[in-house]
């Protein structure tokens, strides 16, 4: 009775997840569902890390989540995991813990849902960023940063809003803002409603050095959520223009994400195959072949930075961009 008291006291009510709640566009009632869905597993995700006594306990439950939003159930656990670790009175060890059994397969979505975490805490609650792998914190900044644009909407997305106070310890720290951005671009997935054309006009209204981020973060959105048919993602591919090979990287990046938790759906294989000119599985190998070495900066380049071009060169390389 505890522990259920504690979930209901910690997990935040559906209804902030609805699309008349967030004011969000409605595409079609296809789309608002997706999009509900979605919302609705992350939490449930969420609230089997705030009720569960162990990982294992939470984790038992999150692989009854069917295959295409299993995903976001784990994003969501992760951040209750995160939220748990900075009450009083607890080990502090859960993310530690879920990242060495079952949510190991769905590292990217856990990072990111630790992302959202450090969104709704104090700073002084946030966990030692420097204690997660040095190439792959990074994504904490895209889950705070997919958090701001999506409950913040008016000021991150209508105003576009740049938090030019906002530190980060890893170096470069200004690269902190162009990994929010591309945060942001995944909310702009879910503030259009899954409308690619409506996703890049928005893109294109914000100041031209962030379109790049912000395309790949909706490229990443439209290949892992979906929600659109061949031509909306033509849309997308054609409407990104000369940010095309980081739109095929992102793409990849979700493919990579669903291949190494075994959640391939159809759509997958649709994104990929118009976003990157080749299968999911295809998609993924390539990014872990053009994943470097060193998790260090080189010549002020972050290494995620450093990754995520390796794997767009390959797409132009490979005459697919």
């Amino acid at each position: 009775m505890l522990r259920a008291l504690r979930r209901q006291i910690l997990t935040p009510g559906v209804k902030a997840t609805q699309v008349e709640t967030r004011g969000f566009h409605v595409k079609t009632t296809a789309s608002k569902d997706l999009l509900e869905t979605v919302g609705r597993t992350f939490l449930t995700g969420y609230g089997f890390a705030a009720e569960a006594r162990t990982v294992a306990e939470a984790e038992a439950e999150l692989e009854q989540v069917p295959s295409r939003f299993r995903g976001f159930a784990y994003e969501g656990a992760a951040m209750g995991f995160a939220v748990m670790d900075a009450l009083p009175l607890t080990s502090g060890r859960r993310v530690r813990d879920a990242l060495a059994a079952r949510s190991s397969q769905h590292v990217y979505m856990a990072y990111i849902g630790v992302g959202w975490a450090l969104a709704r805490l104090p700073r002084f609650l946030w966990p030692d960023i420097t204690a997660y792998d040095p190439l792959l914190r990074w994504l904490l900044l895209d889950g705070y940063g997919f958090h701001q644009a999506y409950f913040h909407t008016a000021k991150y997305v209508g105003e576009q809003f740049v938090d030019s106070a906002f530190s980060w310890p890893d170096e470069p720290a200004s690269y902190a803002d162009r990994v929010l951005d591309q945060g942001i671009g995944r909310a702009l997935w879910f503030v259009c409603g899954t409308d690619a054309e409506r996703v890049c006009t928005q893109i294109e209204g914000f100041a031209p050095r962030r379109h790049e981020d912000l395309y790949s973060g909706a490229a990443l959105a439209a290949t892992y959520a979906g929600g659109v048919d061949r031509e909306e993602l033509q849309l997308l591919r054609k409407r990104s223009g000369e940010h095309w090979p980081l739109v095929a990287q992102a793409s990849a990046f979700a493919a990579e994400a669903r291949v190494r938790a075994g959640l391939v759906v159809p759509h997958t294989g649709v994104a990929t195959e118009i976003l990157c000119g080749m299968s999911p599985h295809e998609a993924a190998e390539l990014t872990v072949r053009a994943r470097p070495g060193s998790a260090e900066p080189q010549a002020g380049v972050a290494a995620y930075e450093i990754w995520r071009r390796q794997t767009a060169d390959q797409f132009v390389s490979l005459g697919r961009c």
